[in-house]
C-alpha cells in the first residue's frame, strides 16, 4: 500500500462517513439517512451516490487492517474530513504528513511481521507434510500391485482395459480424474464437476505427464505423486507445500477431436425409481422398528400385570 493510495483512500471516507455519525448503520434505518439528505441541487445526488460507495470501500480497507490488528475509527476520519472541508483542520499540513508518514512505517512493519509468520507458519506445515508424505509413500510401496519408476512415481493398476493406445508426452488427451490429499480429503474432481477434461501432457505436473503416458485408453489407474512430482515445497493455492498427492486417473481418449461432453444426467424415470426405492426402505425400516418397540412394550406391560397379580404362570 503506497502512501498516496493511502492518503486519498482515507480522504475518501467523505460524506458516508459523516453519515455514519448520524445513523447506527446504513440498512438500520434507510428512512432516517434518506431523510437527513436534502438533494436539491444537480448533483446532489451524484454527491450523496460518492459518498456511500466511499464507506463501502473504506469498510472494507478498514477491516483489512484488523488482520496487521490495526483499528481504525471511522468516526475520527469523518471528524478529519468534515474539518478539512471548513478549513479548520486541527493538524497542520506537516503534522498531517508526518502522521501519515509514521502510520505507513508503521503499517509496513506489521505487514512484514505479518508475512513472516505466515512464511514461518507454512515452513512448518511444508516440513511436518514433507515427513507424512515419505511415511505414508513407503506404507503404500508395500500394497500389492505397486509399482514405483526411476523418479519415484508410484502407481497401481485399477482397472486394465487391454487397449494397446498409449500416449506420448506431445499428445493431448482426455481424462476423468480425482485428487486426493493422503488423508483422503479431496480437493479436486472432473468426477463432481461431472465433466472429463483435455489437457496437454506436457502442461501439468511432471508425475502427470510420466505417470499418463503409462496408461492405455480406458485404463484406470491410481498414482501417488511425491511433491518434487507434483507441485514442490511453495504453497500451491489449496495445496500446501510438499503435499504428497493420490490421483485416480482414467484415461478416455488421446487427441480427441470432438469437444469435451458432459457426463449424462440420470433419466428422470429413474431417479424418481432410486426415490421411491430410497423412501420404500426408509418406510420398511421404521416398520421394524415400530415393531419392536410395540414388543417391547407389550412384553413390559404383561411383566407388570403378572407381578401386580402374583401370576407366575
Amino acid at each position: 500500500m503506497k502512501k498516496t493510495t493511502l492518503v486519498l483512500a482515507l480522504s475518501a471516507a467523505l460524506v458516508a462517513c459523516e453519515q455514519s455519525s448520524d445513523t447506527k448503520s446504513e440498512t438500520a434505518k434507510p428512512e432516517t439517512a434518506q431523510q437527513a439528505a436534502e438533494f436539491k441541487g444537480e448533483y446532489d445526488k451524484a454527491a450523496y451516490a460518492i459518498g456511500v460507495n466511499f464507506s463501502k470501500q473504506m469498510g472494507q480497507n478498514f477491516e483489512s487492517l484488523k488482520e496487521y490488528g490495526i483499528e481504525i475509527n471511522p468516526q475520527i476520519v469523518a471528524d478529519g474530513i468534515k474539518d478539512g472541508f471548513a478549513g479548520n483542520a486541527q493538524l497542520t499540513d506537516e503534522e498531517v504528513d508526518e502522521q501519515m508518514d509514521a502510520f505507513q512505517n508503521n503499517l509496513n512493519t506489521k505487514m512484514e511481521e505479518h508475512q513472516a509468520k505466515l512464511e514461518a507458519e507454512a515452513q512448518k506445515e511444508a516440513e511436518a507434510n514433507l515427513a507424512a508424505g515419505e511415511a505414508f509413500r513407503e506404507e503404500y510401496a508395500q500394497k500389492e500391485g505397486v509399482q514405483t519408476t526411476e523418479s519415484g512415481l508410484m502407481y497401481r493398476v485399477i482397472e486394465a482395459s487391454g487397449n494397446d493406445q498409449s500416449p506420448k508426452a506431445e499428445d493431448t488427451v482426455r481424462v476423468h480424474y480425482r485428487g486426493t490429499f493422503i488423508d483422503g480429503k479431496e480437493f479436486d474432481s472432473s468426477y463432481a464437476r461431472k465433466q472429463p477434461i483435455d489437457f496437454p501432457l506436457r502442461g501439468v505436473i511432471p508425475g502427470w505427464t510420466e505417470g499418463v503416458q503409462l496408461m492405455n485408453v480406458g485404463d484406470k489407474y491410481e498414482f501417488v505423486i511425491e511433491p518434487e512430482l507434483a507441485y514442490g515445497e511453495m504453497d500451491r493455492g489449496t495445496i500446501p507445500g510438499n503435499s504428497t498427492l493420490v490421483f485416480e486417473i482414467e484415461l478416455l481418449d488421446i487427441n480427441p477431436t470432438e469437444p469435451v461432453q458432459p457426463d449424462e444426467e440420470p433419466a428422470i424415470d429413474e431417479q424418481l425409481e432410486e426415490q421411491v426405492e430410497e423412501a420404500a426402505q426408509e418406510l420398511e425400516q421404521a416398520a421394524e422398528t415400530t415393531q419392536e418397540t410395540v414388543e417391547e412394550a407389550a412384553q413390559e406391560v404383561e411383566e407388570e400385570v403378572k407381578e401386580a397379580t402374583g401370576d407366575d404362570q
